[in-house]
């Protein structure tokens, strides 16, 4: 018998559960039995709920665990960490945080940022991904502008890989040349249809002389008119509500609006202070239309 009031209330549920458990050792059929369900049924249940396997967000979960841990506490030893995170030892744990953060557990104890992952592995899991898209009424002009960040090129495969940019961004805040605003960019570029690829940038704006750090780009903004498309989080998985609402901007908004776009970069703008995890955060997300 699954827990009261539903799969979806049986998923958040089990989340919290898992959270106070990273601890224990932690298996399918144990979070399973816990649910009231069948290893199999509860597996594609919790797919289904986060888009992630039970051991895909346990090991996901432990690793932001182990992140936070890394720059609260100083003398924290590798070793013991990765034991504590659930690993047979310190070369599994720093290959998995790796591939996780873009990262080395010691680069990243030198000052990078766990927020971007939290979007990827959120403590609360939602029925279906839902977000709070309108389009601001006005179009907005903006003049040229450069946004200096680290970049990549991203297909369907690797697409979840995005947040490690922003991992690298934060760590680097403030870069040598930065405007003087906090204010931060993910700049959609170069996209190739037929091979459904993109260029992604994390960046911020500079200065036409600034000299941006080893490794990342620089992205010339020519003056443009947008339509602006303002998302209001609600508290759950951030990057599904991204997707989402880029999804109903390009599936339903722009064409209901009979603007055209250029086909230039098109950018999300962050610059509300408050965490994307929190109900009520908003990012702009800023399409460049004919005017």
């Amino acid at each position: 018998m699954g827990m009261e009031n539903g799969p979806a209330n049986t998923v958040r549920e089990i989340i919290s559960w898992i959270e106070g458990h990273l601890e224990d050792d932690l298996t399918l059929e144990v979070v399973a039995e816990r649910a009231g369900y069948s290893p199999y049924y509860f597996s594609r249940m919790f797919l289904a709920h986060t888009r992630r396997t039970v051991m895909e967000y346990v090991r996901g979960r432990r690793l932001v665990r182990g992140a936070r841990r890394l720059l609260a506490e100083p003398g924290l030893r590798l070793i013991d960490l990765a034991f504590d995170s659930g690993f047979d030892s310190q070369e599994g744990f720093t290959r998995a945080f790796k591939r996780m953060f873009g990262t080395s557990p010691a680069r990243f104890r030198e000052g990078f940022a766990v927020e971007p992952m939290e979007g990827q592995y959120p403590m609360t899991a939602t029925a279906e991904t839902s977000i709070d898209i309108q389009r601001l009424p006005e179009l907005v002009t903006r003049d040229r502008f450069i946004v200096a960040g680290p970049a990549r090129r991203f297909d369907e495969t690797n697409k979840d890989e995005i947040p490690q940019l922003w991992s690298r961004l934060m760590g680097a805040m403030p870069i040598k040349g930065q405007a003087k605003s906090w204010t931060t960019y993910g700049v959609v570029s170069g996209i190739d249809r037929d091979e459904r690829t993109l260029s992604y940038m994390a960046g911020v704006e500079v200065g036409e002389t600034a000299a941006p750090p080893e490794g990342f780009e620089q992205l010339v903004i020519e003056p443009a008119t947008y339509a602006v498309f303002r998302l209001t989080f609600n508290g759950g998985p951030v990057h599904l509500q991204i997707a989402e609402g880029i999804r109903q901007v390009w599936g339903h908004l722009m064409p209901e609006s009979g603007l055209t776009p250029t086909g230039k970069p098109d950018f999300e703008c962050y610059n509300d202070r408050r965490p994307l995890s929190e109900p009520g955060a908003m990012m702009d997300y800023y399409v460049p239309v004919q005017a």
